[in-house]
């Protein structure tokens, strides 16, 4: 693991770290700091409630697929595999480029969030990854939530520079991570889709994959037949 860093008080030069990225981290912090205490108490607040917002829409898009087709309701029950495995390839990436977080690197910057312990490496960013991921398996989705979803994304990723704990590149790396994984999931909702089509056939999985709405039944074609001469 890496050793302990001292701050670099210029910003340049830190190994792996493109200057202008950590030039434009400072830029950022410093004009946050000097926003007003409401402002910076919303955005550490919302920085972290994004996760329980995009959670909400996972929901959203599941309960809407319930009477939808079955390539429907497999794409919106993939949106949060997609998420999850986004993350997971996050948290490898971070242990094998092990960058130390700007709020140390850089520690004579005053932020808005803590400084994650040591060890909770910045490159890339979870939040940014997971909002990427999000934001796309929802677009591909079908629901509806996929645009706001993309607004959601970018403003979870900007914040994490915003409150301090990451430099721009690891959220743009982040947000291109999540974007990726998420775009090879599709090819499996058709894959998904037979299996859904036979779990609505039985009750006891009705709850979670539900039932398309009925369709219209035809009236019964009446024939009338010409009386002979």
């Amino acid at each position: 693991m890496n050793a302990l860093v001292e701050p670099i008080p210029d910003g340049t030069g830190i190994p792996d770290v493109p200057d202008v990225s950590a030039e434009w981290y400072r830029r950022v912090v410093e004009s946050a700091a000097e926003s007003p205490e409401a402002v910076r108490v919303l955005v550490d607040i919302a920085t972290d409630a994004v996760a329980v917002l995009l959670a909400a829409m996972f929901v959203a898009a599941w309960w809407r697929a319930r009477t939808g087709s079955s390539l429907q309701m497999a794409r919106a029950l993939l949106v949060p595999v997609a998420t999850v495995v986004a993350y997971l390839l996050s948290e490898m990436a971070k242990e094998l480029w092990q960058e130390e977080r700007p709020c140390r690197t850089l520690g004579e910057l005053a932020t808005i969030a803590a400084c994650p312990a040591y060890g909770d490496w910045s490159f890339p960013s979870n939040h940014a990854t997971v909002a990427g991921a999000a934001a796309v398996a929802l677009a591909w989705s079908g629901a509806r939530l996929g645009f706001f979803a993309v607004g959601v994304a970018l403003f979870a990723a900007a914040s994490r520079v915003v409150v301090g704990v990451h430099y721009p590149h690891d959220v743009i790396a982040g947000l291109v991570l999540g974007a990726t994984v998420a775009l090879v999931f599709p090819a499996s909702a058709r894959l998904l889709a037979p299996v859904i089509a036979e779990a609505r056939k039985r009750p006891r999985a009705a709850w979670l994959v539900g039932r398309p709405a009925a369709e219209p039944v035809d009236a019964p074609t009446v024939r009338l037949h010409r009386p002979r001469a």
